[in-house]
């Protein structure tokens, strides 16, 4: 059974999630650890969160929207370390995860940014109505 739900502490499996991240290249599942031991990013400011997709009590996949710090608006937040494990991907779970994202960010936020530097990503979010953008702090956005 899929549940998604959003997270006040890191669970023990985000460990698995960031070895195998890691091994692919993506160093921002480390981030987030790293971020969040140090207190500098836990998402919990107003209109943020972090949120854990689990499959049988697993944890397949994480992600979280901040305020974007390039657009310290108010009215922007950012689509941050968002990623699915290998074997859960092509199963709308990320479709399902940054839907949930965007619907808690609407409540706070009139856009969303994010950054990417894959093909991949690129075109998951373009599938998902989001607009690339040619910015030094963003590769696409959707307006909420």
């Amino acid at each position: 059974m899929r549940s998604i739900h959003p997270l006040t502490d890191l669970p023990s499996q985000i460990a698995d999630l960031e070895r195998e991240a890691s091994g692919q290249g993506f160093n921002f599942v480390g981030r987030l650890i790293a971020e969040w031991q140090a207190g500098s990013n836990r998402f919990d400011k107003p209109g943020e969160c972090l949120l854990a997709v689990t499959e049988n009590d697993v944890l397949v996949a994480i992600g979280g929207v901040n305020v974007d710090p390039y657009r310290p608006d108010g009215a922007t937040a950012r689509l941050r370390r968002l990623y699915v494990a290998k074997a859960y991907r092509r199963r709308g779970i990320g479709e399902a995860l940054v839907s949930a994202l965007l619907e808690h960010a609407s409540l706070q936020f009139r856009q969303a940014r994010l950054s990417t530097d894959t093909a991949s990503a690129a075109a998951f979010y373009s599938r998902l109505g989001f607009v690339a953008v040619d910015d030094e702090t963003a590769t696409h956005t959707k307006i909420l």
